[in-house]
């Protein structure tokens, strides 16, 4: 089997699908600090779309502007699907550990985020009858990370192909399970705080007065 630097484990994996997660599997290839720089590119991937993109192809953007949003699009849903995705296979007997999850998922997303940087150049050179170019590289980018995001819990679960699709339909339940639990923390958090602000800032004043 091939002996590869990361960048090339990482272009083998993207342009094979299919046996390219197999390889970096046995190999034990993939790199913690490659998939952080993917998703940090996810990140700046999903700004560039809203802020910089041409005005034919998407409408003026807000005056305000606020990581929130991008963060919880990118990092926030990302970390969902990783521990959604090993919460659920750990159940049915997968074999990927939570490392490996995040490796693989992260690198599934590299034609996705290709395909959003090459649009906002796009945006920038066509005209508003040539959507079909447009439209094209997005779902070209969709498709191909979808591809690459099945065979990634394929490989790194070792699964065949219909366990596969059943531990991404509950994996992506899971998620939505972990990101409502999220929202209830953080909502109980946010009444916990202003409940002890408000009681700090009576007995100050009391202690004043």
């Amino acid at each position: 089997m091939m002996d590869l630097t990361q960048p090339q484990w990482v272009k083998h994996t993207v342009f094979h699908p299919f046996e390219g997660f197999e390889d970096l599997r046995w190999k034990k290839a993939g790199s913690l600090k490659y998939s952080f720089i993917i998703i940090a590119a996810l990140f700046l991937a999903l700004i560039a779309y809203d802020r910089w993109c041409g005005f034919q192809f998407r409408p003026l953007p807000d005056q305000l502007f606020s990581v929130v949003p991008y963060l919880m699009r990118s990092v926030v849903y990302f970390a969902a699907w990783v521990i959604g995705n090993w919460a659920v296979c750990t159940l049915l007997d997968g074999e990927g550990t939570m490392k490996n999850i995040c490796i693989y998922s992260a690198y599934a997303l590299i034609p996705y985020i290709v395909s959003v940087f090459i649009n906002v150049l796009l945006s920038h050179i066509l005209v508003q009858a040539e959507m079909v170019f447009f439209t094209t590289v997005s779902y070209a980018g969709l498709i191909w990370s979808g591809l690459l995001l099945f065979n990634a819990v394929r490989a790194v679960h070792q699964y065949s192909f219909t366990k596969t699709a059943a531990a991404i339909v509950l994996t992506l339940f899971a998620m939505l399970v972990i990101l409502f639990l999220a929202v209830l923390f953080l909502s109980l958090f946010q009444k916990v705080y202003v409940f002890f602000y408000s009681l700090y800032t009576e007995i100050l004043y009391r202690v004043r007065v």
